[in-house]
């Protein structure tokens, strides 16, 4: 039968060149999927318990998604993983674009590198031929300006993925780049890619990826599709609306649960930035290195960053492979450079709000160099803001800052510091690895402001307003991490439709039942995480399975594509096993899944006296058994058990 995966990884030994096909066994793929659990079974397996992230025994493996390239729709994703030098947990990062469906064209569903190169190389696959190849030439070179070189030397269908100089300089914030500023941003996995002296993978294939029942995945995406192309009212409100929004949902003492038809309204409308000002206004958004409110950054000051102005320099949008949405959008912009990605709410956030920087040509420029240097714009964002802070409390002096004068709302000084930490000079270096090695290094009580899950910055959005984002910040195998749950994300999923044990929410409910510390609440997020890790094993957008499980048909799609009759549950044990493995993984590597916990500030342990938050905290030492229960988990430790690892044949 055609099966959807290609049943080959290719091996790739940086220390001795050596280059090698391994055929995976199906047994695998129906454990696994490919993409993340297929990576997470490579590095659990096959890395030693002592690795250095930044040593030869780390392995960094490039994974295509189960389902990429078999006819479903939202299927164009690829997770970068490796041990990550920014926690020393499992380390993955998430990346759309096109380089997903050039990785299984190649004839591989992954391809993984270990070893240190003695020189900079980077990886050529064409027609079945794999070589490493000099890269001296493109050592020092900007991610953009590297795309376009090998792009020049390969053409211009050549997909590729390549670090920038973050990347070669061993920035733990640095990310992998393709479609010329895509970024698999989060764990730092451009450092590995960097110290290993691998600059790019250039990948040139034909292959055919095949599905077992062709009909049954067209019929299955043209009932997807009718409801991305639902139509919905809200595309008649202006950007401001979005913003009126966000302070009914503050003010309103009660919630109903959000359906994704509204959000994919506004992403088609705006992109990710749509939410720039809602979520200011509702909580959402963290503030002033997380200790400020939706008052120290009113409408005032936010209609500088409304999504309309945004969308006013887009000049062209573009689709992800096999997206029918298309939230991103290249924009003309001021200054150097001409076009730009339209920067998503996360970045826009973590270089305005988040440092209180009001300038909106300040957030293209940023986001453009970031992308262009590889590192990551939230992790960039948020350590900028604690730099901010240190200098605000005296702990940093203008000596230290190189005669910056870091105060909140300093455009001009804020952009000189990103721009130091890019190139690691002065002061840069010291922030060049994120908030937790900055605070080590600097001392003087500085790791009270810098707010970490487990030594990375978490994303934009406020466990304090959804305290599911604090349940996974703090508990998953790869913390910090924003793209894995929230009780938002579970309204939007709607499991419960698919999977009959799971809970349904409230049609009404109050907003102090978010905080309630119950069963209920533990087999939420654990759906979550099962679902999300079933999810990244098949390549899924998150923005697609937004409209929840009954309109994106990701469990008939893995079905139809694989000829397996499997029920949505069988699915969920995947996911399941897909998470414990990674939680296995730490585990093996020393991981104390307690000391994953976010920052205290994150928390509300000292409430908030105004704004949307006020007053609220969420209590992780209490929520933390329960979810590690839902998995089979040691509830005191997080350390999956024996039996647990039994029941999911995990050696």
């Amino acid at each position: 039968m055609n099966k959807p995966y290609m049943g080959k990884i290719l091996m790739v030994d940086l220390s001795n060149q050596a280059l090698t096909e391994e055929t995976i066994p199906d047994p695998v793929y129906q454990q696994y999927l490919s993409g993340m659990g297929l990576g997470a079974y490579v590095l659990y397996n096959r890395m030693p318990a002592d690795a250095d992230p930044l040593g030869p025994e780390n392995i960094l493996g490039f994974c295509s998604g189960f389902l990429t390239g078999t006819g479903s729709l939202f299927s164009g994703r690829w997770t970068l993983v490796g041990k990550s030098p920014l926690t020393g947990c499992w380390g993955d990062a998430n990346c759309g674009g096109t380089f997903s469906p050039a990785i299984k064209r190649c004839g591989y569903d992954a391809v993984f590198f270990k070893g240190i190169s003695s020189s900079p190389v980077y990886l050529h696959v064409k027609n079945g031929k794999t070589t490493l190849r000099d890269a001296s030439d493109l050592w020092g070179h900007d991610a953009i300006e590297t795309e376009e070189m090998l792009k020049k030397r390969h053409g211009s269908k050549a997909a590729v993925a390549v670090i920038g100089t973050s990347g070669e300089k061993v920035s733990l914030i640095s990310g992998v780049v393709s479609d010329k500023g895509r970024i698999a941003a989060r764990s730092g996995l451009g450092a590995v890619m960097g110290v290993k002296k691998l600059k790019a993978v250039v990948l040139e294939g034909v292959q055919r990826i095949g599905a077992h029942d062709p009909a049954a995945m067209k019929r299955l995406s043209r009932h997807c599709n009718k409801w991305v192309n639902f139509p919905m009212p809200l595309k008649l409100l202006p950007g401001k609306g979005m913003a009126l929004v966000g302070t009914f949902l503050r003010v309103s003492p009660a919630l109903f649960p959000q359906d994704g038809l509204l959000y994919k309204t506004i992403l088609r409308e705006w992109g990710t930035g749509g939410m720039n000002q809602m979520s200011i206004e509702m909580g959402d958004s963290p503030l002033k290195n997380w200790d400020g409110s939706n008052r120290d950054f009113p409408l005032a000051k936010s209609k500088k960053i409304d999504p309309d102005l945004i969308k006013d320099t887009e000049i062209v949008k573009y689709h992800c492979y096999s997206c029918p949405l298309g939230c991103g959008g290249i924009c003309a912009t001021k200054g150097k450079y001409a076009h730009t990605h339209k920067p998503e709410y996360e970045s826009i956030l973590a270089l305005s709000g988040l440092c209180m920087n009001e300038d909106l040509d300040s957030v293209f420029y940023l986001n453009e160099i970031l992308n262009r240097a590889g590192m990551d714009t939230i992790s960039a964002g948020a350590t900028a803001a604690f730099a901010i802070e240190c200098y605000e409390k005296g702990i940093l002096t203008k000596k230290d800052t190189d005669g910056l004068d870091l105060k909140w709302g300093n455009t001009e000084a804020m952009v000189a510091l990103i721009k130091k930490m890019i190139s690691r000079e002065g002061i840069g270096d010291l922030l060049a690895d994120g908030v937790k090695v900055a605070a080590q290094k600097i001392g003087k009580g500085s790791i009270e402001f810098a707010i970490q899950a487990g030594g990375q910055e978490p994303a934009m959005h406020d466990g304090r307003n959804d305290p599911g984002f604090n349940v996974h910040y703090s508990l998953e195998p790869s913390p910090g991490r924003h793209t894995l749950g929230a009780h938002l994300y579970y309204e939007m999923f709607q499991l419960w439709k698919r999977l009959k044990d799971l809970p349904k929410p409230s049609l009404l409910f109050t907003k102090g039942s978010k905080y309630k510390i119950d069963e209920e609440k533990a087999k939420v997020a654990a759906a979550c995480s099962k679902f999300m890790s079933l999810s990244n094993g098949a390549g899924m957008c998150m923005f697609g399975l937004f409209l929840g499980s009954k309109k994106i048909p990701t469990f008939d799609w893995l079905n139809a594509a694989s000829g397996w009759k499997l029920t949505p549950e069988d699915y969920m044990l995947i996911g399941e096993r897909i998470q414990t493995l990674k939680q296995a993984f730490n585990i093996k590597h020393g991981i104390e899944p307690k000391n994953n916990f976010i920052s205290s500030r994150a928390l509300g342990t000292v409430p908030q006296q105004e704004g949307a938050n006020k007053g609220r905290s969420v209590d992780i030492e209490k929520l933390a058994p329960g979810y590690w229960e839902q998995f089979g988990w040691d509830k005191n430790t997080g350390k999956p058990k024996q039996e647990t690892l039994r029941k999911l044949d995990i050696k």
